[in-house]
């Protein structure tokens, strides 16, 4: 398995397994399936946000073969800049359980800590999501609220666990 950061022409591989991701895991992503199918060229997109400094998307590969990814957002306002949000964290149904998205994580953490000014990383995460919550603290991350109602689809509640994890530098 090897793992780097996602450049404009893995675009339509990133948008393939984005659509997988929102079939097969809908609680684990704010974005619906329908609402990213609506979006008018989101490969182009993607191209766009693996060009940001920002912005920075991992994925991981096997044989050539886009299995996982996670992005980074840096905060942009002054007061905040010191801090990054995970987000959109996935590895393929037939990929889990070999650590990819701890090594995912891992890489994440690792490039946040080379660059100084940030010094806090925040993700959040479905209450009922306990594999996701077990490994978010094996890597460090600790739960500092849970918001619930988090989120409505179809008629229903879910609450939403948030962590944040401080960088040792």
């Amino acid at each position: 398995m090897k793992i780097r950061r996602l450049l404009p022409d893995d675009a339509e591989s990133y948008w393939k397994l984005r659509k997988q991701a929102l079939r097969t895991d809908p609680d684990a992503f704010l974005v619906t399936y329908e609402e990213a199918i609506e979006k008018k060229n989101p490969i182009e997109e993607y191209r766009k946000s693996f060009l940001s400094e920002d912005t920075v998307t991992f994925g991981a590969f096997k044989e050539e073969q886009l299995v996982g990814n996670v992005t980074i957002l840096r905060e942009t306002r002054k007061k905040i800049r010191h801090r990054a949000n995970i987000v959109a964290m996935y590895v393929d149904n037939q990929n889990r359980g070999e650590g990819i998205a701890k090594a995912l994580l891992n890489k994440v953490i690792e490039m946040s800590k080379m660059i100084p000014e940030i010094e806090q990383l925040y993700l959040t995460v479905d209450s009922e999501n306990d594999s996701a919550k077990e490994l978010y603290k094996k890597v460090g991350f600790q739960k500092y609220a849970v918001e619930k109602n988090a989120i409505k689809h179809n008629g229903q509640y879910r609450h939403e666990e948030h962590m944040i994890l401080f960088l040792e530098k």
